[in-house]
């Protein structure tokens, strides 16, 4: 690694595991300090503990991205232990598996509640110290689904997802003038422990890597290299774009074939 964030500030929302995680690993990796947000307490500490126990400085708050109450709270938590917030990674996001005649209306309030109006709320808990200072780096996690394909079972996921695209543009334009810049990373079918825990069997993976031309599912490392980009000042002229991160998974017309 190379420092690209030393002593950058960064705030990284849903980091207990998966992506999140990996992302935070690897701000930490070029130099940033950490804070870890997260509902899951007992593995949102853990993990706050082995950064700590590797020498990256790191906090770790308990929060739910869907009440604002918690998200003002972590920024005065993190603003009294750093002093300020240069990136903002949200993260936190939930894709139960439903066809739509079977969404009940609790279900889909909570998917937009956790992933858009989510988004929302931690943009505006950062906004007004990144206005202050003059400077942030916002980066969101989309998804291929939603904003480029679709699939069954996901709508009330997909919707989120396209719209978090549909909000980082706007915000983009918005937050332009006071030097913060605002982006997406768009992932597609990634080894977390969200697929590996998820009761799925062989076929279902020989399936998923069937659709992808590098024939393998992506790791929470490799999409973590593009957080750490869209987080540096080698991004500093980048605002309102995604970057997408599924080993060609969107490019084929059809089926894949050696």
């Amino acid at each position: 690694m190379t420092g690209r964030l030393k002593d950058k500030v960064a705030v990284v929302i849903g980091s207990a595991r998966g992506i999140g995680r990996a992302v935070a690993e690897a701000f930490g990796a070029e130099g940033a300090r950490l804070a870890l947000v997260d509902w899951n307490e007992d593995e949102g500490r853990r993990t706050a503990e082995s950064f700590n126990r590797s020498n990256q400085e790191c906090i770790f708050i308990k929060g739910d991205v869907s009440n604002r109450g918690d998200l003002l709270r972590a920024v005065d938590d993190v603003i009294g232990r750093f002093g300020r917030i240069d990136i903002l990674c949200q993260n936190a996001g939930i894709f139960p598996q439903t066809l739509i005649e079977d969404i009940s209306e609790d279900e889909w309030d909570r998917v937009l509640a956790v992933n858009l109006k989510g988004t929302f709320l931690s943009v505006q808990a950062c906004l007004p110290v990144m206005r202050a200072q003059g400077y942030g780096r916002i980066v969101l996690t989309s998804s291929i689904t939603g904003p480029r394909v679709g699939q069954p079972r996901n709508a009330h996921y997909s919707a989120t997802k396209a719209g978090m695209n549909g909000f980082m543009r706007t915000a983009a334009l918005e937050l332009a003038p006071s030097g913060i810049t605002i982006n997406a990373v768009e992932p597609g079918n990634i080894l977390t422990e969200g697929i590996t825990g998820g009761g799925h069997d062989e076929a279902f993976f020989i399936a998923q890597q069937a659709a992808i031309p590098m024939g393998r599912l992506g790791t929470p490392q490799e999409v973590a290299h593009a957080y750490v980009f869209l987080a540096s000042d080698e991004a500093a002229y980048i605002t309102g774009q995604s970057i997408i991160v599924d080993g060609g998974q969107i490019l084929p017309e059809g089926a894949v074939t050696p």
